[in-house]
């Protein structure tokens, strides 16, 4: 329902602008590597991508037995959201093995490698968690440049507005030049950047070499 109803719908509401959908393999392991705007980017690459398209969700989204958590739980899994625990010194792991599971099975899976949403409007350093992906299960990364979407579903409201948006889908990276190094750091950070740097040029926003940080995070 969610894929041949609502997808078609939200599109024709919203009419986002989209490029590149034929760089996204139809079939196979691939990571879709994105910029992070706002908290409906994880709708909005779904509906437009030619694919499904795995991203992880928080458990307790999946859990409740209210009605509407009960709809809600329902709802994420038609958007192949991956439910998986937080706020635990595992998390990390968890959700990076979570992401393993839905490549190693063909699947698309959706990341973004800043970590958070982009509070400037900015590119950031990407977290070496994409590479480590890319490098143990071989997945092709496409990244994926979205503009627009904070106005569409601006910090603090609850219903998208009408806004431009557009998403940009790039050609596919291979790092299979890479095999068996996936346990070098170095390596990781060079496969993060690389990813990084073609969202950038996608993206055509300014680039920020540091982690992006939340008001009142430590620097």
């Amino acid at each position: 329902m969610i894929r041949y109803v609502l997808a078609p719908f939200a599109r024709m509401v919203y009419r986002p602008e989209v490029h590149g959908t034929e760089h996204v393999p139809l079939t196979g392991p691939v990571i879709l590597a994105a910029n992070h705007r706002a908290a409906v980017d994880t709708f909005v690459i779904p509906v437009v991508a030619p694919r499904p398209v795995s991203f992880l969700g928080k458990a307790e989204y999946f859990t409740g037995r209210s009605p509407k958590a009960r709809f809600v739980a329902a709802f994420l899994r038609g958007l192949n959201y991956v439910p998986v625990e937080r706020g635990n010194a595992a998390a990390g792991l968890a959700a990076l093995e979570s992401a393993r599971k839905v490549l190693n099975a063909g699947g698309a899976f959706g990341i973004y490698p800043e970590g958070t949403r982009s509070l400037d409007g900015r590119v950031h350093r990407g977290h070496t968690g994409v590479g480590a992906l890319a490098l143990t299960t071989g997945a092709k990364v496409v990244p994926v440049a979205l503009t627009g979407t904070e106005k569409m579903l601006p910090i603090g409201k609850k219903i998208p507005r009408l806004a431009k948006v557009c998403v940009r889908f790039g050609e596919p990276l291979d790092f299979s030049r890479y095999a068996g190094m996936e346990n070098s750091p170095a390596i990781r950070r060079a496969v993060t950047d690389e990813i990084m740097y073609a969202i950038l040029e996608l993206s055509e926003l300014e680039y920020v070499d540091r982690y992006h940080k939340r008001p009142g995070e430590a620097a």
